[in-house]
């Protein structure tokens, strides 16, 4: 999803909830960004909008979703079929499909104050704002033809309205005659600029014969852009709307555009949008997604996993991905303890389960990945030890099996959460009466810190997933049956393959022994 407002994340969350890997890119420019508030939208009315987008991120996190902060710079078509994302920083995204949510861009006429109030005194909806200006001053600026066309509904929501005609050229001259008629006050004459007071409050409007008309707000009907110079790479680019007032990217009813795999939702498509239809289309077109995807997979006949997929590729070259050093916690936490039966969850390359069946351990060593786990097996049948691989994940039902172990260590994995937290749950369950449960992860209070998405794409969504703390929560939720005995921050040891996480938080708890 390329853009995390209204209609990218209704999308994102459609898809999500049908199991789908699913990523949301946002660099933080909605439209609606200079509001202070949005009407319209039921159940959620005057609401900031910034709280919409943080709702709704959790609720895509919540379902497996991931919201990177960053931007998409381009788009291209592998020979493969799917589509390689450029984004800022020299990163890139491999999808199925593409959904570009990103919006348009408001071109505001050339008149001095017109941008400083745009969103808060000058304002262009009737239904985003009317309401609130409801009989007050308020003067329409016209300054193309289809600048008009709202004025009948500020008439009736003011008896105090006056529309300037700025730019006259191609108006409907029956239309401006219909409102003089009706009692509107209309002028003839270009705008100097829009008086505010010491407040920042509009005051009046300048006229460029000097005369002056007194305001309490500013209606202004900008032209507009869709934000689709991103697409281009795939040879796709924005068409002029009907009213000649801007260009929209162009959909069919399933919201897929000329491209087969792109698709777009949100005033990208429709500047008439407000943020509730915005979010309705980008939730019937991630559905739109979700079925094509699903035809897809029926006629391979095969069931994908984004998270399996990723995992592969990543561990599908030559080369090892991580040092083959066991993580210096697990060895400084577990060397006192006595062997007995461990669990490693999302063991990549197996340092830390080869390193337990070693130590007297017998290990079973769970990956999302066959090809991580092939490494493995490759590397204990070299050493000649007995490790049981099992490929999972930790949401699986039952990933485990029914046996529950002495040691269950999860060192820098991750698994993505779910409203149910069934992730979590097996991973504490799978902790034996007396046992040992050791989680490790990075600090990753920098992440949490904002980036500059020009340069920067954080490629990375701790939110996304169970952390340290979220399993720290349950533990200290049930003291009945954990002690917690660690819960740090505390530098990480030496002898890792990357050397930018600095520190890490440590969990050891241990289950209360059943008597």
């Amino acid at each position: 999803m390329i853009g995390g407002s209204a209609a990218g994340l209704a999308a994102a969350l459609q898809i999500s909830r049908q199991r789908r890997g699913v990523i949301v890119v946002d660099d933080g420019t909605p439209r609606n960004a200079p509001a202070a508030h949005m009407h319209g939208f039921l159940g959620h009315e005057g609401i900031a909008p910034g709280e919409l987008r943080v709702a709704g991120r959790e609720e895509v996190r919540r379902h497996g979703g991931e919201v990177l902060s960053g931007r998409v710079v381009g788009v291209h078509r592998r020979d493969d079929g799917r589509f390689r994302l450029d984004l800022t920083g020299g990163h890139a995204l491999v999808a199925r499909r593409v959904l570009a949510a990103t919006g348009l861009s408001d071109e505001l006429p050339a008149i001095d104050g017109v941008a400083e109030g745009w969103g808060r005194g000058v304002i262009h909806c009737p239904f985003c704002h009317g309401f609130e200006v409801r009989d007050q001053r308020l003067v329409q600026i016209v300054t193309h033809p289809w600048g008009l066309h709202p004025a009948p509904l500020f008439r009736h929501l003011t008896d105090r309205l006056t529309v300037v005609l700025h730019d006259p050229a191609g108006l409907d001259e029956g239309a401006v005659e219909a409102l003089a008629a009706s009692g509107v006050t209309v002028e003839r004459g270009e705008v100097r600029r829009v008086r505010t007071g010491p407040d920042g409050a509009v005051s009046a409007v300048e006229l460029g014969d000097d005369r002056v008309l007194e305001a309490d707000a500013v209606v202004v009907g900008p032209r507009f852009r869709a934000r689709a110079g991103v697409l281009s790479g795939v040879g796709l680019a924005a068409t002029p709307h009907p009213t000649g007032a801007g260009d929209v990217l162009t959909v069919d009813p399933r919201g897929e555009t000329a491209v087969p795999g792109v698709y777009a939702a949100g005033n990208i498509t429709d500047p008439s949008l407000q943020v509730l239809p915005s979010a309705a289309q980008g939730s019937q077109v991630g559905a739109m997604i979700s079925f094509s995807l699903a035809e897809e997979d029926l006629r391979a006949a095969v069931r994908h996993s984004g998270e399996e997929a990723d995992w592969d590729q990543r561990y599908g070259g030559r080369d090892r991905v991580w040092s083959a050093n066991p993580n210096g916690t697990l060895v400084h936490e577990v060397t006192a303890l006595p062997p007995g039966r461990a669990l490693d969850v999302g063991t990549g390359e197996g340092a830390d389960a080869l390193w337990l069946a070693e130590h007297g351990w017998k290990v079973t060593a769970t990956d999302i990945s066959g090809n991580a786990l092939e490494r493995v097996r490759a590397e204990a049948g070299r050493r000649g030890l007995d490790v049981t691989l099992v490929r999972g994940d930790a949401n699986d039902p039952a990933p485990f099996g029914t046996e529950t172990f002495d040691l269950v260590s999860l060192q820098y994995g991750s698994f993505k959460r779910t409203p149910d937290q069934r992730g979590l749950r097996n991973l504490l369950a799978a902790v034996a009466s007396g046992g040992t449960l050791l989680v490790v992860h990075h600090d990753l209070t920098p992440l949490r810190e904002p980036a500059d998405v020009a340069t920067q794409t954080r490629m990375y969504d701790p939110e996304a997933f169970v952390g340290v703390d979220e399993v720290a929560a349950a533990l200290t939720a049930d003291p009945g049956t954990w002690q917690v005995e660690i819960h740090e921050t505390r530098p990480r040891p030496p002898g890792a393959a990357s050397t930018h996480h600095v520190s890490d938080v440590v969990l050891r708890a241990t289950r209360r022994a059943v008597v």
